[in-house]
């Protein structure tokens, strides 16, 4: 159990940079004087650089210790956040951007996540691992709640310093690259041979069709999702409401929160529903609160649509990785993992510009329109295709 509670710690820490960078990305770029479709092309480029290098994580990761490649995601995550954190011109920006482990979605969409779930699936027993998984989603969720939090720390620090605001949102970006080098900290924790290690990693084999199955559901999912990634969201919210970047940010920090907490649920519900039914059920009822907000006539009503959302949509995060980890064979796990991300990585990608192009020709919130729709039919296509998957622990009588 060390282990899992390195992993989870880990977890923490980065979600904390996630949850700030996230909304201080949108207020950086319009402060240097880019349009909403320049912060979509820049979201785009972090989101394919991720996925870039999940897939060299998934495609010859197995030929390296999982400890090493996480090392090595650390370095370059310190160095993402100095390098942020000095350029400004548009290019150096989107070059940084692909080539770094920064994430403007709000959630985890890097080279650590892969990693991080096939050694996780062996920290305990099978019995126990969704239970593991949804501590590992909770973690990362309210530590990105935080940081979120965090920045209306800005406010009375730009009061109290007299600097202007680029300069703390550069500042921050360097704090986002140290908090790298302190997820290395926690990773010397970890055996150097890891539970699980008897198994060898291997690419995937018997359960190929399922996995590409699964991954090519998850694309479209993710896809939809890319409509609406964090900062796009944020900056939807300051022009439609006029919110401060203080009241976005403790907004943004009670929805992470109770989205985080929401995720304790789903083990109980796995155990009684099964895993598809707890990621299509609760998964449903958000997407349709997502719709509803671009109608909303007031913040409080878009609000309260986006906290019943939180209160469900994250729920299928550790049934989602649960299933894929509980349906293929331990040696295929690594690839597996490698395999249904890089897709979500690749799919998201390519919407955050087609969102700021589409906010930049018509105020109205077409891209949460769209994303939900898109994300309400992968709930429907995944009932569908795997319903009648079910892993080897939910066919025990």
């Amino acid at each position: 159990m060390r282990s899992a509670v390195t992993l989870i710690a880990a977890r923490g820490v980065r979600g904390f940079g996630d949850g700030f960078t996230a909304l201080l990305l949108p207020v950086y770029l319009s402060g240097l004087g880019y349009s909403a479709f320049r912060v979509g092309v820049l979201t785009t480029a972090t989101l394919l650089g991720s996925a870039a290098l999940t897939l060299a994580v998934g495609l010859v990761g197995h030929r390296f210790p999982a400890k090493r490649l996480l090392f090595a995601a650390c370095g370059l995550m310190g160095a993402t956040g100095l390098a942020f954190s000095q350029a400004h011109a548009f290019w150096p920006l989107v070059v940084v951007g692909f080539a770094g482990t920064l994430n403007p979605s709000g959630g985890d969409v890097s080279p650590f996540l892969p990693l991080e779930q096939s050694l996780l699936a062996h920290a305990g027993p099978p019995s126990n691992r969704t239970q593991l998984f949804a501590r590992y989603s909770l973690t990362g969720t309210l530590m990105t709640a935080l940081g979120a939090l965090s920045v209306g720390m800005l406010g009375p620090l730009r009061s109290g310093t007299g600097l202007p605001l680029l300069t703390l949102i550069e500042a921050a970006f360097v704090m986002y690259g140290l908090l790298g080098l302190v997820s290395a900290g926690l990773y010397r924790r970890l055996p150097d041979e890891p539970v699980g290690a008897d198994t060898p990693r291997t690419p995937l084999g018997p359960s190929r069709r399922n996995v590409f199955g699964l991954a090519a559901l998850f694309s479209l999912d993710s896809f939809g999702s890319g409509f609406m990634v964090q900062s796009l969201f944020a900056l939807w919210l300051f022009h439609r409401f006029g919110l401060s970047l203080a009241v976005a940010g403790a907004f943004f920090f009670w929805t992470g929160a109770l989205s985080a907490v929401s995720q304790l649920a789903a083990p109980v519900l796995a155990r009684r529903i099964g895993l598809i039914n707890t990621m299509v059920l609760t998964h449903i009822p958000a997407n349709l609160c997502v719709i509803a907000v671009a109608f909303s006539p007031s913040a409080e009503v878009a609000f309260a649509l986006l906290v019943i959302r939180a209160l469900l949509s994250n729920m299928d995060v550790p049934a989602r990785t649960s299933y894929v980890m509980a349906i293929v064979t331990p040696a295929e796990r690594a690839a597996a993992a490698g395999v249904t991300n890089v897709p979500r990585s690749l799919a998201q990608a390519f919407s955050p510009a087609l969102a700021g192009l589409i906010f930049t020709l018509s105020p109205f919130a077409w891209p949460l329109v769209i994303g939900g729709s898109l994300k309400t039919l992968y709930d429907l296509l995944l009932l569908w295709r795997f319903q009648k998957v079910r892993p080897p622990e939910e066919l025990d009588p």
